[in-house]
């Protein structure tokens, strides 16, 4: 319906003389918004006002030609002046019927663009680190990236969803030695397990399928392990120092060939957990990218050749620095150190290249909030590649706070003391979980009242909303017991019987959709539909109170005619709260 009054404002601009309007301001693009008084009509633009000064007219007078020239439409009943020059459109009682039966004949389609109009676009998102369970953390990240997925895909865009494993680095030697050390406990060997260790108890079947796939041949004398080694933590030694002599111990014993046979058990058995968590909870991945793989594959070499080329590394102290203070970083970053090895910040600029590669015009990378200075720095990265930087687009999430009986729940990986995704999914359930993890806006912290999510009361707004769903299959539930039928088409026919104010406030929220879904895909707020979805089910709500204190409101009459317009309605409305759920990965139940 947007669309409408955007055409009709479109046509009148093109219509407008050339002395009265350039060509340029006569093919602009109107801004066309819903008004948030029904008093001022159902939309209104400001487009007389953005054009005033090169009419050389009063933003009035421009107005009065814009509506002048308006092409007649069925959908409109009357345009208005409002205040200093906007135009407010006050939408027919048809259009709306109209769009109900829209809603019906497109059906789970409704709200969504064709696809092939948007850009291509690769959203990463979650990329935890695979030396432990996802926590409730992740868990926002996941729900937030899978809702901005379908959001996008739903707003015409090509999109597809990766996961980055982090499989590299100092971070991976340390859990590869803490299943190491699990796996020589089951052998019955006794070693002193490092504080810097991964300790949590996710890592015991993992060492116990070690032992199924190596039996004994990476077992290692448990004084042959600790000898010489430094004192750790807090015996007035160093952490640090002691996971690092750890591992160095653990690649003398077992050689590369046999270190390298842990790191990928371990990894296999974390990244099988990622995987298997997400998707019980409906969150799904196109591709799963190893952070090795750019090493293998020439991606880092390619990336660091690009940076070269176009005169922005040197060498320093014997290491390779790239001259990242020509692009607004604060100090320059060295790529690759003076042994040879590659750092963190050359495989993330190669990774970003590469999807350049790839072909995607636009990236997205849904991470946490303490990456703001990541932002600029592979932005520059990126234009020092050649590379657009802009074509990078970063969404930084805030933490989530959870509450037991409320207490603030405190989370450490190391120590293992963490709640899992998985274990709040099981308390709460998936919907509650999908659902409240963007149910504020991505830039907020987030509370999470464990009791909220749990009850089946109105207070608890993913069940009011599944509830209106649900309300809707009872009333057909209740004309089924009365050996009544509904006829959709007479029901899409007699639409025009429907003009009570609960019946056209309904059908004014439920056209909604289709602007809900462009405006959150827009500003990648999945928040802005789950509001949409509360309005929406308030006003069902509404509605259906209203049948059971008035028999003239009553969706089941006798007025068979009127009965099936009113059930078409009630069917409309449940659908777009279905595909709103649908977006947000939230069940639609039947009953309740």
């Amino acid at each position: 319906m947007k669309a409408t009054i955007e055409r009709l404002v479109s046509a009148a601009l093109a219509a407008l003389p050339a002395e009265l309007l350039g060509a340029e301001a006569r093919a602009a693009v109107p801004e066309v918004e819903r008004s948030r008084d029904p008093s001022h009509g159902d939309y209104a633009t400001n487009v007389a006002l953005r054009h005033a000064k090169a009419a050389r007219r009063n933003p009035r007078q421009l107005a009065e030609a814009i509506i002048a020239a308006l092409p007649a439409d069925a959908a409109v009943a009357r345009v208005e002046i409002a205040g200093p020059g906007f135009i407010n459109f006050h939408l027919s009682l048809a259009a709306y019927h109209a769009e109900i039966a829209r809603v019906l004949e497109r059906g789970a389609a409704y709200g969504h663009r064709a696809p092939g109009g948007g850009e291509k676009m690769l959203l990463e998102f979650v990329s935890a680190n695979p030396t432990g369970p996802l926590h409730v953390g992740h868990g926002r990240h996941a729900a937030y990236g899978a809702a901005l997925g379908n959001l996008l895909l739903a707003a015409g865009h090509s999109v597809d969803r990766e996961y980055y494993i982090n499989d590299a680095g100092r971070q991976v030697d340390i859990l590869a030695v803490s299943v190491w050390l699990r796996y020589l406990e089951r052998l019955g060997e006794t070693v002193p397990f490092p504080s810097n260790g991964y300790k949590g108890e996710y890592l015991l079947p993992i060492a116990a399928a070690l032992e199924d796939e190596a039996g004994t041949t990476l077992g290692r004398a448990g004084g042959e392990v600790s000898a010489g080694l430094p004192p750790d933590a807090p015996a007035g030694g160093d952490k640090e120092l002691y996971i690092d002599a750890v591992i160095g111990r653990a690649r003398a014993l077992l050689g590369e060939a046999g270190f390298l046979q842990v790191v990928e058990h371990a990894l296999a058995g974390m990244v099988a957990d990622i995987r298997d968590d997400l998707g019980a909870m409906g969150v799904h991945f196109d591709h799963w990218f190893s952070e090795r793989s750019l090493a293998s594959s020439g991606a880092i070499d390619e990336a660091l050749r690009r940076l070269a080329a176009h005169g922005h590394t040197y060498r320093k102290d014997g290491a390779l620095w790239f001259r990242a203070t020509a692009f607004g970083d604060d100090e320059d970053r060295v790529v690759e150190r003076e042994n040879g090895v590659r750092t963190y910040f050359a495989s993330d600029i190669a990774y970003h290249l590469d999807k350049r590669l790839r072909g995607y015009g636009r990236l997205i990378d849904v991470l946490g909030a303490d990456h703001h200075g990541y932002v600029a720095r592979v932005r520059g990265g990126l234009a020092a590649m050649g590379e657009p930087p802009d074509c990078l687009e970063v969404q930084l999430l805030q933490l989530v706070n959870l509450y037991r009986g409320g207490e603030k729940v405190a989370m450490g990986k190391r120590e293992g003391n963490f709640v899992t995704l998985r274990q709040l999914r099981g308390e709460v359930g998936n919907d509650a979980c999908r659902f409240y993890f963007v149910m504020r806006s991505h830039d907020q912290a987030l509370d999470f009242d464990l009791e909220l999510a749990k009850s089946r009361t109105t207070e608890n707004p993913v069940f009011y909303i599944q509830y209106a769903h649900a309300r809707v299959a009872s009333v057909l539930r209740q004309l089924a017991d009365r050996g009544l039928t509904y006829d959709p088409a007479r029901g899409r026919a007699a639409l025009g019987r429907l003009g009570e104010a609960h019946e056209r406030r309904l059908m004014v929220a439920v056209s909604r959709l289709p602007e809900v879904i462009e405006l959150a895909a827009a500003s990648r707020a999945p928040h802005t539909l789950v509001n949409y979805l509360r309005e929406l089910a308030t006003d069902f709500h509404g509605a259906y109170s209203a049948g059971n204190e008035n028999p003239a409101f009553r969706v089941i009459v006798d007025d068979a005619e009127l009965r099936d317009a009113r059930l078409a309605l009630v069917i409309a409305a449940r659908q777009a709260i279905r595909n709103g759920l649908a977006i947000l990965g939230v069940s639609a139940p039947e009953t309740m």
